[in-house]
This record gives C-alpha cells, sequence and structure tokens, in this order.
C-alpha cells in the first residue's frame, strides 16, 4: 500500500490543522493556510492571497455554515457568477474541489461544463495545477476527469473513522442534452457540491437533473454556477432573473478585479463600441440586451445609403453572386468596387445555364479583378462552367472554417463581419430591400465566445426571406485584391513581374 511522504507524528499534525473548525468551516483559511502564497520559487511567489471577488464568494460558504449549522431545515448554497473574462474564475473553482475534498471527507463533486474540451482542457488543467501545489498534495491522485483520495488515505479513514470512501470523490462528468436523465447521479450525507463552468451553455434540462443531487436535508450543499454571460435565455441567464429568489447572484465587470490586464478589455470596447454585446458580455459580465442579437443595425445601413459616391477608379472591382437555392430566392449578383456598391441585380426562376449567362454578362460589363460565388448548393456547377470557360472566378462555402474562428464560428460570420466593417465608411444605393436583408439575420455567440449568424433556415421558420442581396455581397470580401494602381505598377515593372513580388501572393490567395 502507499504511504503517506510524511512521518506519522507530521502527517496527524497536518490533519489536526486541516480539520480544525477554523480551517474546516471557513474556505477562505483553508485557501490560505494550503498553498504557498509568497513563498519563493513556487508560482505563488508574487501573489499573497485570492482576489477580493474570490474572497467574497469564499466568505458566503462560511456564513452559509454558521446560519444553518443548527437550523432543522437546512438551506443548500446556490451562488451563481456572471463575470467578464479573466478574473479567475477556474482557480475558485480548484478551491473549492480541494477544500471540499479535504475537509468533508466521504463527499463527492460533480464537476461539468459547456463542453468536453472546457471541461478537460481548462477546468481539470487549472485543477491539476492547484492539486499539485496544495499542502496536502499527497492525499490525492488526479486523472483526466477524476480526482479521488490516494490509496493509503482511504484506507486510513476506512480503518480509523469506519467511513466509506466509495464516493468521496470529485468527478468531471458530460451531458447530453438528448438524454438529460444520464446526468442523474448519487446522493451524499457526506456532502454534495456540483459546479457549472461556463454554465451559459449547459441545457436547461441538465439544470432540472442536478436539482435532484441536492434532496438530502444535510448541512452541506453547495451548488456554484460560474459564466460569461453570454446568452440572454436560459436557466443561467434566470439565476439572476426570474429565479433569483433561489440564488445567490453576483456580477462582476473585469477591469475592477485586480490583477487583470485592463488594456485587453479597453481594446475590446475600442474595437467593438462600448454599449456592444462582445463589451458587455467579455468586459462588463452582463447579459445581452433584448436587440442585441441584431448584427448589423438599422442605423448603420441608413448612414452607408446617405454618403456620397466615393468613385475611386483605382480601387479593384470585385463581383460577388449568390445562386437562388428554388422557391422564392433570387440569384443576386453584386458589383463592389472599393468603397461603393456600385450595382445590385436580381434575377428569379432562371435555371443554371442562364444563370452563368447573367454572370458572363456582368463580368463583360464591369471587367472585375474577381469574382466570387457562393459554392453552396447549384453556385459549385455554376462556378464549374464558368472556369471551364476561363473567367476569372473563385469559390467560397459559407460554411468553412473561418480564419479566425475564435471570433467568428464559420466563413458566413467572418464575412458578414467584414462587410459589416466596411458598411461604417461604405457607400451604397437606396434600396429598402438590401436594407432588409442586411439586417435580418439574428447573431448569436456560442458557449465558446465565437459569433455566429442566424441561418436562413431559421429564419425562414420566422417568416423572414433568404437576405440573398446581403450574401451576395458578403462574398465579395472572401479574397484580398489588389488596388488597381498596384496592379499597373507591376504590370509595368519587369523586374517585379520576374521577381518574388509576382510570386508573393499580391492578389492574396
Amino acid at each position: 500500500m502507499q504511504k503517506s511522504i510524511y512521518s506519522p507524528d507530521d502527517e496527524q499534525l497536518l490533519m489536526s490543522q486541516l480539520w480544525s473548525p477554523q480551517i474546516k468551516d471557513d474556505p477562505e483559511s483553508f485557501v490560505l493556510f494550503a498553498f504557498p502564497w509568497g513563498v519563493k520559487n513556487t508560482p505563488l511567489e508574487k501573489f499573497d492571497g485570492p482576489r477580493k471577488w474570490q474572497r467574497q464568494v469564499l466568505r458566503d460558504i462560511t456564513r452559509h455554515l454558521r446560519e444553518n449549522k443548527d437550523a432543522d431545515v437546512m438551506d443548500a448554497l446556490r451562488l451563481a457568477v456572471a463575470s467578464g473574462r479573466g478574473i479567475g474564475k477556474s482557480a475558485l473553482v480548484s478551491w473549492l474541489i480541494l477544500w471540499m475534498l479535504t475537509t468533508r471527507i466521504g463527499s463527492t463533486i460533480v464537476v461539468s461544463a459547456n463542453s468536453e474540451n472546457q471541461l478537460r482542457s481548462v477546468t481539470w488543467g487549472e485543477l491539476t495545477k492547484w492539486s499539485t501545489m496544495i499542502i496536502n498534495a499527497h492525499w490525492w491522485e488526479i486523472s483526466a476527469t477524476k480526482l479521488v483520495p490516494a490509496a493509503w488515505l482511504t484506507e486510513l479513514v476506512e480503518r480509523d473513522l469506519k467511513k466509506g470512501t466509495r464516493y468521496w470523490a470529485a468527478e468531471g462528468k458530460l451531458w447530453s442534452e438528448e438524454n438529460p436523465d444520464s446526468y442523474a447521479g448519487v446522493h451524499n450525507h457526506d456532502g454534495m457540491m456540483v459546479i457549472f463552468d461556463e454554465a451559459s451553455g449547459i441545457p436547461d434540462g441538465i439544470w432540472s437533473v442536478a436539482a435532484g443531487f441536492f434532496t438530502e436535508n444535510i448541512l452541506d450543499r453547495y451548488w456554484f454556477a460560474f459564466s460569461n454571460p453570454r446568452r440572454n435565455t436560459g436557466y443561467f441567464f434566470e439565476c439572476f432573473n426570474s429565479k433569483r429568489d433561489f440564488w445567490r447572484g453576483r456580477q462582476i465587470d473585469s477591469r475592477t478585479v485586480e490583477g487583470t490586464d485592463k488594456q485587453i478589455y479597453q481594446q475590446i470596447i475600442d474595437e467593438y463600441g462600448e454599449d456592444s454585446i462582445q463589451a458587455r458580455v467579455e468586459v462588463y459580465g452582463e447579459f445581452p440586451s433584448a436587440g442585441d442579437d441584431q448584427f448589423i443595425s438599422p442605423t448603420t445601413v441608413e448612414a452607408a445609403f446617405k454618403r456620397e459616391r466615393y468613385k475611386d477608379i483605382t480601387a479593384p472591382i470585385v463581383i460577388g453572386v449568390d445562386p437562388a437555392r428554388g422557391g422564392n430566392d433570387s440569384t443576386v449578383i453584386a458589383v463592389r468596387q472599393g468603397r461603393d456598391l456600385i450595382a445590385i441585380k436580381r434575377y428569379r426562376g432562371e435555371d443554371t445555364m442562364e444563370v452563368v449567362g447573367r454572370v458572363i454578362d456582368a463580368i463583360e460589363e464591369y471587367k472585375p479583378t474577381l469574382t466570387v460565388i457562393d459554392e453552396g448548393g447549384l453556385g459549385y456547377g455554376i462556378l464549374d462552367r464558368l472556369n471551364e470557360q476561363r473567367y476569372k472566378v473563385r469559390g467560397v462555402n459559407f460554411g468553412w472554417k473561418s480564419k479566425n474562428p475564435v471570433t467568428w464560428l464559420n466563413k458566413r460570420a467572418e464575412l458578414w463581419g467584414a462587410m459589416r466593417d466596411w458598411l461604417k465608411t461604405a457607400s451604397i444605393p437606396t434600396d429598402r430591400q438590401l436594407k432588409a436583408d442586411l439586417t435580418a439575420p439574428a447573431m448569436k455567440i456560442n458557449s465558446s465566445g465565437a459569433i455566429q449568424l442566424e441561418g436562413k433556415k431559421e429564419m425562414k421558420s420566422r417568416g423572414l426571406a433568404s437576405p440573398d442581396s446581403a450574401d451576395a455581397l458578403a462574398v465579395t470580401f472572401a479574397y484580398p485584391v489588389a488596388h488597381r494602381e498596384s496592379r499597373l505598377a507591376i504590370s509595368n515593372n519587369p523586374r517585379i513581374i520576374n521577381g518574388s513580388y509576382a510570386a508573393g501572393g499580391w492578389m492574396g490567395s
């Protein structure tokens, strides 16, 4: 049997300290005692203890224990924290787990997250770090999604304390939205803790099942939910609204937390705007408000209507084509030159070859640097035929991975993001159908923070037309194109044509 690394006397002293009421029932004191704060040559050398907001949560537990200790009917502690990014939620989750397992012998902890990757890579990765630093690290054995007591410790507890240890563990538990009942688990009189990390992404059905963990009338019942407030619907949102009588809620602006990089938060505010959904969710710790799901605002489009044409003849011309999928959809051809939308053409009820003819007519009329076609659906056949005829065309698929998957869920969201930025200084003809298409799709931020746009099927389900005109304009941003002056300089300079610049991709890839 594996033994303690300490002498029997030292181990007994450590146990008496960790299990003393001053530490056992005071998580803040436990955290300060159990980790090497300020100790040289440790990861905590430059830190003197938890952050203020973390201390407040730890003190909430102490207060809960004090208020419920002698009660006939004991309340479970339910605490939800909505915050901006980077405030130390995962560190606090690790401390809560280690405090519970250390001081509540035989207790059970269930930890879930919005995704398996978050659970394994982030939550459990952080727990691994803190379980290595803790003063009783030799008590625990950690695997990919479990933290359990060492064999020598369970034998000691079972022999000397006559206490079962079968359920004494912290487990990372995955969930299935299709089968929420599979999430149900044990009831434990020695203590029960459930932790939801990035809780905004956990479906309502899982919350309902998780409530069943707390049916025993015991003192040590804790349910913690931590998340960036990404959605204005769902159970986590309701913890601060319709269910606020059942939850203690804290909302934390990341800029108020000591030790965070304030410059990063200011960059988010400067890039997206102080009233943007990104600033509210990622910085202020506020839920999106109603209407925040509109990706492009009507005021942005109206301002573009009112701008005079730039008429920059040196700017490249790019044609975008969104082929019809059938039904009431239209094939739309958009012609963009720099910051001007110079033409938009719509055709309904035409077959593939007729659309090919329309695209050829536009190419011959406007002489574009590049023509880009949405190759989904019928688009691939149109693209193939134009390639056969040696026209300079390229395809793009909205389902492709974006260049920046942290920000954009897919290529469609990325292209619409580029189009939205362009519209802030662009000039477009007054076209009410175009305006409707630009402002129609809703957006949402997934549990990882990436932006996605409402799909065409979702739009049709709520009575909206397919945004064909906007999609045609969006595909003009799929590939970089050179300014006409740059291309003219290249064509007039044999050295550049024969040298590395010609191969270096002035046209982009």
